[in-house]
């Protein structure tokens, strides 16, 4: 792999900062000029680099749906074993996603798939492929027999839709407690979807 041209580390750079600034005021709040006071340059600099806050902010997006995709970390090259499924479980319903990403922000964006085909294509382009890999080390546990299941793609899909909407509903709870006990009890419900204890 070859070394980051000091354009692409420049471009990362005011991502990243529009994205913390973007969190504490709202994408509808946040201007390129904002940003370049945040970094203490001119913010000729960020135009020089995105033409627009619209082009910034297709940048941000591919940002925030790369961190999307640490979350599950599935390698689908990998043999995948029952223990590897379980640890994969665990990372799906855990609170990680809370360090990694803006819930207020990815949403914002989300919302806005529906009017912007583009943005949608992203959204389902990094769906859709979890949810095929997740497809896959199912079918390959159940064709070893280590699982049951009579339509892997549709359990995959099932725990996806699952997963969606724990992701929505707790990203607006605010009592810790309740987010941690939620997130066990549909980690079991996934089990009992696997037919795992």
């Amino acid at each position: 792999m070859g070394r980051k041209s000091i354009k692409d580390i420049r471009k990362q750079e005011i991502i990243k900062v529009f994205y913390k600034v973007a969190k504490k005021n709202g994408y509808a709040n946040t201007s390129i000029a904002k940003v370049a006071k945040v970094m203490n340059i001119n913010p000729s600099l960020i135009i020089h680099y995105f033409a627009t806050k619209e082009d910034l902010k297709e940048a941000l997006i591919d940002y925030l749906l790369e961190r999307y995709l640490l979350i599950f970390n599935i390698d689908k090259e990998k043999d995948y074993s029952l223990t590897d499924l379980y640890d994969i479980i665990d990372r799906l319903f855990s609170k990680k996603w809370n360090k990694l990403f803006d819930d207020s922000l990815f949403y914002d964006f989300y919302a806005e798939s529906f009017r912007n085909k583009q943005i949608r294509r992203k959204y389902i382009t990094i769906l859709d492929s979890l949810r095929s890999t997740l497809s896959t080390i199912l079918a390959k546990l159940n064709d070893r027999q280590q699982l049951r299941l009579t339509n892997p793609a549709h359990t995959a899909d099932l725990i996806f839709i699952f997963l969606d909407g724990a992701y929505f509903y707790l990203s607006l709870v605010e009592d810790k407690s309740m987010v941690e006990n939620r997130l066990n009890q549909y980690k079991e419900e996934v089990y009992d979807l696997l037919k795992l204890t």
